[in-house]
């Protein structure tokens, strides 16, 4: 019979240590716990009883409750098959590192090798109450860090959206630092970011072990694609679709019901639904006119405070090959290669791929090139903001112009970024 497994994770501070101290201090099954980050083992010291170096340069800790810990110094996928073969218990909980993304992990248990002894049973992201709603739920534009994570790849503002927006259940932590209403604004923004996952409240981890185990409500598909964002560029494209609309004019799609446009079912939750109360609303811009590079890297650099996500495809004029990924978390916006537009390729190889995918979209002038992006914010003023796209937009004469004359911030190669912040200089980060 396959191990459960809980991957725990979340921005470092925010409790994570604290929730799994009290949940191997609380349960009364038998875990295991793998620390997805090289270094000392993150756990309580009053937890350890005793500590063991293998052959294999990881480290194994004895906990007073009888479970075991593992420092991961290399593959994961192999030190939980090792862990697996080597000692007996009912559940494995994988604590990330503060700055890793979940969603690889995940995949290792369910594409993996690690999907055959183990079962994923839910990825749990923990929130610091108090900083995630200074950051990103009043409105202030509050940096979560000036410049990239600890690897100088990308902002971890980003990446702590990444893992909100990759996750079944929500842990909002540290609750007695905020008062009633900052911790509902919390909930209605982290309900907006991520639709479909559970969120409950604690105060110093303190949480039923059944809470975090035994849920079995992970599955692969459905958390990656429920993000709010992706909800609302899926609708959005939709109402392109049933429109007929090819003509390569933009489209601003308003959102006002929250249970039918991305920010979930209302019944999802125990607590009242509340981001309507506070202003949280989220929009979809699409046009298959491209950016002007400059005018596009001057708005991300005086974002309005209230916008919190903003993701999405984007053609920049200068990027005819690119397809570039928009992502602004708070202040940061990334801007990330991640593919090709098939309309730069040759004839025959887009009727290879268009063939594979017969619901593209298609533009007779320009393909699969097109801008569209899903907006997450409070208060914004969307006709401003909508506006102010419009003009990043090339004009009739732009069209025409050569575009390598423009200076150009955006990224060339694939997976490689540009960071532009609201405090950046005018070139912005490059990485």
């Amino acid at each position: 019979m396959a191990v459960p497994v809980t991957i725990l994770c979340g921005e470092l501070g925010a409790g994570k240590t604290t929730l799994l101290s009290r949940l191997l201090e609380t349960a009364n099954s038998e875990i295991a716990v793998l620390v997805n980050d090289v270094g000392e083992v993150n756990v309580d010291a009053d937890l350890v009883e005793a500590r063991t170096d293998l052959e294999t340069g990881d480290e194994v800790v004895a906990l007073e409750n009888g479970c075991i810990c593992c420092s991961l110094g290399g593959e994961l996928s192999r030190a939980v098959i090792r862990l697996w073969k080597e000692h007996e218990f009912d559940h494995l909980v994988v604590e990330a590192s503060g700055v890793g993304e979940p969603e690889p992990i995940a995949r290792q248990f369910v594409r993996g090798p690690a999907g055959g002894p183990y079962d994923l049973e839910a990825v749990v992201t923990v929130v610091d109450a108090r900083r995630f709603h200074d950051r990103f739920a009043d409105g202030d534009d509050v940096p979560v860090q000036q410049g990239a994570d600890e690897e100088g790849t990308r902002p971890l503002s980003d990446l702590i959206l990444e893992q909100v927006e990759f996750c079944d259940l929500l842990v909002v932590n540290k609750c007695d630092l905020v008062d009633d209403e900052e911790r509902e604004r919390v909930v209605a923004l982290l309900e907006t970011l991520q639709p479909r996952a559970e969120i409950v409240t604690s105060e110093y981890g303190d949480l039923e072990p059944e809470t975090l185990l035994g849920s079995e409500r992970f599955e692969l598909e459905t958390v990656r694609d429920s993000a709010g964002w992706k909800r609302q560029i899926e609708a959005d494209a939709e109402v392109d679709e049933q429109d007929h609309d090819d003509r390569g004019e933009k489209h601003v799609h308003d959102h006002d019901g929250a249970d039918e446009h991305g920010h979930g079912d209302a019944d999802a939750h125990d607590h009242a639904h509340p981001p309507e109360r506070y202003g949280i609303e989220v929009e979809g811009y699409h046009c298959r006119r491209p950016f002007h590079p400059e005018r596009f890297a001057e708005l991300l650099r005086s974002l309005p405070d209230g916008l919190v996500r903003a993701k999405g495809l984007t053609w920049i004029a200068g990027r005819e090959k690119q397809a570039i990924t928009t992502s602004t978390a708070g202040a940061e916006t990334t801007l990330e290669v991640t593919g090709r537009w098939i309309a730069s390729f040759s004839e025959e190889r887009q009727e290879t791929y268009r063939q594979g995918q017969p619901d593209l979209a298609w533009d007779d002038e320009h393909g699969d090139r097109e801008i569209r992006l899903a907006l997450i914010g409070r208060d914004v003023d969307w006709d401003a903001l909508e506006s102010r796209l419009d003009n990043c937009l090339l004009t009739d004469e732009e069209m025409d112009a050569d575009w390598s004359d423009y200076e150009n911030p955006a990224p060339t190669g694939m997976g490689e970024t540009v960071t532009i912040s609201s405090t950046d200089d005018p070139e912005g980060s490059s990485r």
